[in-house]
């Protein structure tokens, strides 16, 4: 298993046309922006794509990028058990287009709140559910404690269980088509 190597987005944007940059957000994340010539691989699809992965590196070098750098990373690990080098963007989209680096949308494609957000809003949504709720049923506020806790064990693991939850909304899984098609780009 190989280190995790990164870039930071100055460097990156210098050297962006000798890379293939593979996106692992959500497509509703990458529709809302994403790096020139990006290609969207969603992180729970990667392990489907990894031949066509390993193809694209053995053309170049392979730039991971999400939005703040955690998913990155752990494709990152996933690639780098299959033998498939690659580095990430240090943090991510939001860093890239903070240093005013240009990201395409697609016009006809409807962006969808990044997934950072989803997460506060169904976590927040719950615990108040939780809160309200424990007015009339006292054992209701153990929904609020238990997000509470989920989202301790979140910061404190780097991973979110309720992020890969929602990943699996309609909103936020990739067209077959779409996914067939990167795949296949990615295969040379």
């Amino acid at each position: 298993m190989t280190a995790l190597t990164a870039v930071q987005p100055a460097e990156a944007a210098a050297r962006l046309h000798s890379y293939t940059v593979v996106d692992v957000r959500t497509p509703g994340e990458y529709a809302a922006g994403h790096l020139p010539g990006a290609h969207n691989v969603p992180l729970d699809r990667l392990r489907s794509a990894l031949p066509a992965l390993k193809s694209a590196a053995t053309r170049g070098e392979l730039l991971l990028v999400c939005a703040s750098g955690s998913r990155s990373a752990a494709a990152h690990a996933e690639l780098a058990a299959a033998d498939i080098p690659a580095t990430t963007l240090t943090g991510g989209t939001t860093a890239w287009t903070g240093q005013g680096h240009p990201v395409h949308r697609d016009p006809t494609a409807k962006a969808v709140w990044p997934m950072e957000r989803q997460v506060r809003l169904a976590a927040g949504s719950l615990v108040v559910l939780g809160l309200a709720a424990g007015t009339r049923h006292p054992r209701a506020r153990w929904l609020a404690a238990a997000i509470g806790s989920g989202l301790v064990f979140s910061a404190a693991t780097d991973t979110c269980g309720m992020a890969a939850l929602l990943a699996k909304l309609p909103v936020n899984r990739p067209r077959t088509d779409d996914f067939d098609a990167t795949v296949a780009a990615l295969s040379g």
